[in-house]
């Protein structure tokens, strides 16, 4: 399987913050109900991408934030 990273370290780490943040405000029960699951899910989304470097709608617009 042969990924190109389309992402830069500086927004890798942004989404791997951000999804932790969410993840832990759906675990918290900062938020409830539907809006945790979305926690959850925008949370999984950001987290995965980040840690992967490799983000589905940047292929999809032709965009990168990546130098190579």
């Amino acid at each position: 399987m042969n990924i190109k990273v389309n992402e830069a370290g500086w927004d890798r780490i942004s989404r791997i913050v951000v999804g932790v943040l969410l993840f832990v405000i759906g675990l918290t029960s900062v938020v409830s109900g539907a809006l945790s699951w979305v926690a959850y899910g925008f949370g999984t989304i950001l987290l995965v991408t980040g840690i992967i470097g490799f983000c589905p709608l940047y292929r999809l617009f032709n965009f990168s934030t990546s130098k190579n």
